[in-house]
């Protein structure tokens, strides 16, 4: 297959650092974030992450998130389109946001063979992985085919766990049963969550918080050898840093903490944490 100009195109669910945005001329369409009677661009500008989760708990209500306008996906994709061969739309599972189907609609002017679309499945860094590895299969071959056949090998050797320091945030954001995060809170229960194959699912539950730092460290040490890795926190950086000291030699060089995105931070809330794993075995 000949050699193309990819370029990529994702949401601000991705998590991506600024520097690796930059470096692969990665394009980002914001979801937004809405409280005190006005609208936020989840671009790192509009909203101070760590001033947005300083201000979460004396919040009167409850923040709400919200897809793109398919005008906007519109207008970025079609800007990142002027300069590319084929565009490579990497989103939040359709099933948890309305963010693909924004893409989706932004993208329908274009002729289908000018662009992919592709539901990650996941979130945060689980999502910012498969559009960083995909980068640097264009940096290397050029080729579509292998850019996909990457991607597809990245999903099957990642996972995103979390764990909400309260589980408040997510009984107000309507993503559990009221009476499920109630009895949660009564008895200190702290589910460790996954995002893998677009559904949220609880796979362990401990006592107290120091107990999920701790399964999460076994859960990210048992995907070892690893090849990148991501510690997320809300405005919670001394414990992400316990995760990563505990994990010694586990953590691979390419690893990063990163304050997660207000989108995704909303619903579990300050203090929450977690970690994205990728193992070498994608290669």
């Amino acid at each position: 297959m000949s050699s193309k100009n990819i370029r990529f195109v994702t949401d601000s669910t991705c998590d991506i650092p600024p520097d690796l945005l930059k470096k692969y001329s990665i394009s980002v369409i914001p979801a937004f974030v809405n409280y005190g009677g006005k609208s936020y661009a989840d671009d790192g500008v509009e909203l101070n992450r760590e001033v947005y989760y300083n201000q979460m708990p004396t919040m009167m209500t409850q923040p709400t998130t919200a897809a793109p306008a398919p005008g906007l996906a519109e207008k970025i994709i079609k800007q990142a389109a002027e300069n590319a061969d084929h565009l490579i739309l990497v989103t939040a599972p359709a099933s948890l946001s309305g963010i693909y189907n924004a893409f989706r609609l932004g993208a329908s002017e274009l002729p289908a063979d000018r662009y992919t679309l592709i539901d990650s499945g996941t979130l945060s860094m689980g999502l910012g992985f498969q559009v960083l590895v995909g980068s640097e299969i264009v940096e290397q071959t050029g080729s579509l085919e292998q850019v996909l056949a990457a991607i597809k090998r990245v999903r099957g050797n990642q996972h995103v766990y979390a764990v909400p320091e309260s589980m408040e945030y997510l009984r107000r954001s309507g993503r559990v049963g009221w009476a499920a995060a109630s009895a949660a809170a009564l008895l200190q229960i702290k589910p460790i969550v996954s995002a893998i194959e677009s559904e949220i699912n609880s796979i362990a539950r401990v006592r107290t918080f120091g107990k999920a730092i701790e399964k999460l460290v076994e859960l990210a040490g048992a995907d070892a050898p690893l090849d990148k890795l991501v510690l997320l926190h809300a405005n919670n950086l001394e414990g992400a840093q316990e995760i990563k000291n505990r994990l010694g030699n586990i953590a691979p060089a390419e690893t990063y903490i990163i304050n997660v995105t207000p989108a995704i931070g909303t619903h579990i809330g300050p203090k929450a944490l977690g970690v994205v794993t990728l193992k070498q075995a994608w290669r």
